[in-house]
This record gives C-alpha cells, structure tokens and sequence, in this order.
C-alpha cells in the first residue's frame, strides 16, 4: 500500500480537500517526480515488482521533465538578458540625443504663463479643413481652432493661448486632438507631433524621457533626429 504522502502526490486534490487546506499541488514539478518514483519503487509489492521496460520508461519520462525544465530555466534567463541590455542600449542612445533636435509623436503641449505654443502637425495628404480640439488636464475643451486649406506635409499651427471665450489660459500640459477633412470629403486624423531640442534626459521605471519643450517625450516616440 501507498503511504499518504505518495497517494498525496497521486490525488493532491483529494488530499487538499481531507485536509481542507490550499496546500495541494497544481503542477507536478521534476521533484516531485522523482520522489513520486522512489517512493513506488519502495513500497511495490515484492511479488509483483516493476517490470525493467517500466522502470526504464519511467526514468525516461524524469530525464524529460528534467530537460524541459532545464530549458524552461534557460530561456527566462535569455529573455531577462536581453531585456537588460535592450534597456541599457536605450539608455545609452537616449542621452546622446542631449542637444539635438527631435522630432516625436506627441499629443500634447505645454503652455507658459506668457506667451504662445506651437502646435505641430504633420498631415499625410491635404486637408480642405482641419480642426484641432485642446483640452485641459480635466478633459474641458477651452479651445477648438480651425484651419482651412492645407496642403500635404508640416505644418505648425500657433495657439495664442487664449480659451473660447478670449481669456488667458493657466499655464500647463494640454492635450491636442485632430481631426481633418481631404479633397474627397473624407475624415482622417493626422498625427500631432513636437520638434526641439533635447535638454536633458529623466528615467522613470526604466523609461528613458527626453525633455523637449517641456515636455518628458518617451525614446520610443522619436521619429526622426536632427543635427542641434
């Protein structure tokens, strides 16, 4: 007969639900094949013991099991490597871009106590109208500008600043939307950029953040680089 911690190995649900604990065992590890093997061998019954092609095959599914797990241990290794040399190459990368001018994806920008923003914009094919939609940190709407006939390319719309109403806006991020219209009548969004220059490098959670404008734009959204 079977003691109880081999019949435990053989039905840990059963075991887990005598026992009324969470301690049974989802997954039978190397280990635990092993000893589910010794302990079968050890309390066979003398009379009827382990055939050798049994026995052999048994072994066989251990070296198996082991060599999986092996592998198993080896690639999350790999993957973790290069995961940490992925990010130190970014990081290498991100603070040779100090002093040079970039261009990112980006849709927001920031907005001084005085002054104006530039707003950048780079549209896949002509626009008979384009509409740009800034938002507040709340999601409030506080300024929809429009502009008509614009071609194919860059371009760089100025906010003034100033809300709907003709007031001064509070110095912050905000955030840009677009929405354009072609020659045939249909909608498309274009993409809102920002181009600067690069004055310093933050990291946050490995994240290398480039400061252009103001603004912490993530190495990843760079699209194009430029001598300073």
């Amino acid at each position: 007969m079977l003691t109880q911690s081999v019949q435990s190995l053989l039905n840990p649900t059963a075991s887990t639900s005598s026992a009324g604990t969470a301690s049974g065992l989802e997954t039978l590890g190397k280990d635990d094949f092993l000893q589910l093997l010794v302990a079968k061998l050890s309390n066979q019954d003398p009379l009827d013991p382990v055939q050798d092609e049994d026995f052999a095959a048994q072994l066989a599914q251990y070296s198996s099991l082991e060599q999986l797990s092996n592998m198993n241990e080896s690639l999350t290794q790999s993957i973790q490597w290069s995961y940490l040399l992925s990010q130190t190459i970014s990081n290498t990368m991100a603070t040779s871009l100090i002093g040079k001018t970039v261009r990112a994806d980006s849709s927001s920008v920031v907005l001084e106590t005085d002054g104006s923003a530039d707003l950048a914009i780079d549209l896949d094919r002509a626009a008979t109208e384009l509409t740009i939609t800034i938002t507040n940190a709340s999601g409030e709407t506080v300024r929809t500008i429009t502009v008509k006939g614009l071609d194919a390319g860059d371009h760089v719309i100025n906010w003034d600043g100033a809300n709907a109403g003709g007031g001064r806006c509070p110095s912050g991020v905000y955030t840009v939307t677009l929405s354009a219209v072609d020659g045939n009548g249909n909608t498309f969004i274009p993409s809102s950029v920002v181009e600067g220059t690069v004055s310093k490098v933050t990291y946050q959670d490995g994240v290398a953040l480039l400061s252009i404008n103001g603004q912490n734009i993530p190495l990843s959204s760079v699209i194009e680089v430029k001598e300073g």
